[in-house]
């Protein structure tokens, strides 16, 4: 039991830190783009996007996965059976 709650701690907390490191990356776009020398880091950017964007909906997915397995889900969020035609 304490093993299944240390393994859904890391798969939770693996991708946050990815995600801030994602929101690090983002900052340094923008404030390296205000030196007189440098232009903007658009690679920069567009990684920190996606190292931010894809760990949150990662997360999201495993929230919304672990709620609809305990119940939990308002009626529009839960899994539709398809419905039978005879």
């Amino acid at each position: 039991m304490i093993v299944q709650k240390v393994i859904a701690l890391l798969i939770m907390v693996i991708p946050a830190a990815i995600a801030m490191y994602g929101i690090k990356l983002i900052r340094d776009a923008f404030f390296y783009s205000t030196a007189p020398d440098v232009d903007f880091l658009w690679g920069k950017l567009v990684l920190g996007v996606l190292a931010f964007a894809v760990p949150v909906w990662f997360i999201a997915g495993f929230i919304l996965h672990h709620d609809r397995k305990k119940n939990r889900v308002q009626p529009r969020f839960m899994i539709r059976e398809p419905e039978d035609d005879e």
